[in-house]
Formats: C-alpha cells, sequence, structure tokens
C-alpha cells in the first residue's frame, strides 16, 4: 500500500512539474519552417506525448480514424485514443517521418495503429482511407476531421485562388467527404469529431480563407448533429485558440511566431496535449448527451485581438 501511495505521489509530482513549465508566450521564440512544416524541426517541440494524461479505458474495443494526425493535436489525440482502448488508425498526407514517429508512439504506449496516407481532398482517398480502416480493424467507430491547411497573408489580395481553392478543399471538402464514407459503416452510439478554431468565430484579418472555412466546419457540425440524430450518431466540433503546432512556424509571418499565445487570457498557446481530452470526452460514453456542440479549448481567446 506504501508503495502505490509513493508511486502515485511521484506521478503527480510530475504532473505539477510539466504544468508549471508551460511554454508562456514571452517565451516563444522566431523560427520560420518551410511548409509543410514537420514538428521533429521545431526548435521549441509541443508538448504531444500525453504524459499528462490518465487514461480510463474510456473507449476500449473503439475503432477511431484521425485525419492530420502525423502530427500537432491529430497525434495527440492520436495517442491519447490509443491510451484509452481505441485502435486507431492516423491519415497524413506528407510528412513520413512524423507519421512514423506517431505510430511508435502509440505502440510505445501498447496501443495499434493503422497508418494511411492519403489526400483527404480527394473523395476516393476518404473512401479508400475507411475501407482499409474497416479491413485492418473490423469496424470504425470514431471519425476526427483534423486534416488543415492555412497560410497567412497580409494582404487580403494576396490570397491566390490556388491557395483559397486549397484552404477549402482540404478544410471543408475533405470533412464532408470523410464524413460521408465514415457514416455507411457507422451505427448507433458512433460519432464525427471535427476540429474548428476560435478565429472561425472571432475572425482573424491575416487568414480570411482560413478563418472562413472554419466558419463553414461549424455549421457543417451542427446541421451532420442534425441529421445523423435519428441514426444515433453524434457529430461534435473541438474549437483550439492558439495551439503550438508545425502550423505556426510552417504558415505564420516571423512577427506572429513571436511570442504566439500573448493574446489570450492564458498569457500562452495551448500544447497539443492539452486539447486532446475534450475529443475524448466527445468521443467516450461521457459525452453521449452532446451533439452539435462546439466545445471552446482556447486559453481565454475571446476576440481577435
Amino acid at each position: 500500500m506504501g508503495n502505490k501511495k509513493t508511486s502515485d505521489k511521484k506521478m503527480s509530482d510530475k504532473k505539477k512539474s510539466k504544468e508549471e513549465k508551460r511554454l508562456m508566450a514571452k517565451d516563444i521564440k522566431g523560427q520560420k519552417l518551410p511548409y509543410p512544416a514537420k514538428q521533429s524541426d521545431m526548435r521549441q517541440q509541443p508538448d504531444s506525448d500525453l504524459s499528462n494524461y490518465t487514461a480510463a479505458s474510456k473507449l476500449k474495443g473503439k475503432v477511431a480514424l484521425i485525419t492530420g494526425a502525423d502530427s500537432g493535436i491529430g497525434r495527440a489525440v492520436a495517442i491519447a485514443f490509443a491510451m484509452e482502448g481505441a485502435d486507431v488508425a492516423i491519415l497524413y498526407n506528407v510528412n513520413d517521418s512524423d507519421a512514423k514517429t506517431t505510430r511508435e508512439m502509440i505502440e510505445a504506449k501498447g496501443g495499434r495503429c493503422l497508418v494511411l496516407k492519403h489526400d483527404v481532398r480527394n473523395s476516393a482517398d476518404c473512401r479508400a482511407a475507411v475501407a482499409q480502416t474497416v479491413t485492418e480493424f473490423g469496424g470504425l467507430n470514431i471519425l476526427v476531421n483534423n486534416a488543415a491547411f492555412q497560410m497567412a497573408q497580409k494582404k487580403f489580395e494576396d490570397v491566390t485562388e490556388e491557395q483559397f481553392r486549397r484552404t477549402f478543399e482540404t478544410n471543408i471538402f475533405g470533412y464532408f467527404f470523410m464524413a460521408q464514407a465514415a457514416v455507411s459503416q457507422m451505427k448507433k452510439g458512433d460519432c464525427i469529431i471535427n476540429t474548428g478554431s476560435i478565429v472561425g468565430m472571432t475572425g482573424i484579418p491575416i487568414l480570411i480563407d482560413y478563418s472562413s472555412s472554419k466558419g463553414a466546419i461549424h455549421t457543417f457540425t451542427k446541421s451532420l448533429a442534425l441529421n445523423l440524430g435519428e441514426r444515433g450518431i453524434r457529430v461534435n466540433c473541438v474549437v483550439p485558440g492558439p495551439v503550438w503546432t508545425p502550423n505556426i512556424p510552417g504558415t505564420m509571418p516571423m512577427e506572429e511566431v513571436k511570442n504566439f499565445g500573448h493574446e489570450v487570457a492564458l498569457k500562452r498557446p495551448g500544447q497539443p496535449e492539452e486539447l486532446a481530452p475534450a475529443y475524448v470526452l466527445l468521443a467516450s460514453s461521457d459525452g453521449s448527451f452532446m451533439t452539435g456542440s462546439l466545445v471552446e479549448v482556447t486559453g481565454g481567446k475571446l476576440s481577435s485581438d
């Protein structure tokens, strides 16, 4: 009994220590990376290993497919789901090494991981990803639409038609295609979780196309929840604030990278692993009466300033 208390205290102390060391906005250094940025190339690494997380078998026996899961929020969600007992398929498009790392992290925690390289802008790829997941794991219970594209432009006229199309084709077409492919495999009690953004509510002057696409995701979530309610399939959306992921040094101006997250109440960016519990809530029976919800995890970002 004494040994268990000692072990619990050590775990508690470790969690407290990490929470106290969260990277504050004032400590974020400027770094620019080529797009698509690799998490492994970031000098200040995001926290996405779920070392602060205590699992409780909330997703035991479930199968999840997560897009954009090679790094950032998607990686953290994939690890959390695996820790909760789910078999996890991760879908990515470019960064092979980041995807390999995610798989290794999941397997190190005793989980099973299927790695899928597809482009969510292509509906055939979305159908293939769902089919491969079902073939490998025997079904599909949870879809997390998380893949995203953004590129900052200070001048509105500098948003090219190519960029505009890529933003919407990735951020809303891809979510639509993935949901259509997944629903045919789902039954009562299964769910879809979309990743929105607080800028889809507040707006942001340097990400007009991106914030517009995120607003579309919020409306898509609510409309699809109404449509699928009679089938018992829940649809919700996590709405992150500023989160320290490879997209930041890969897509934002240097002055935005420095002190990233300074505008929120907590004066720091979120870390990917701090978002993951919200996805677990929505994926598990704990969220059984939640559908059409936009769950804000923003650190207190309440405006576009």
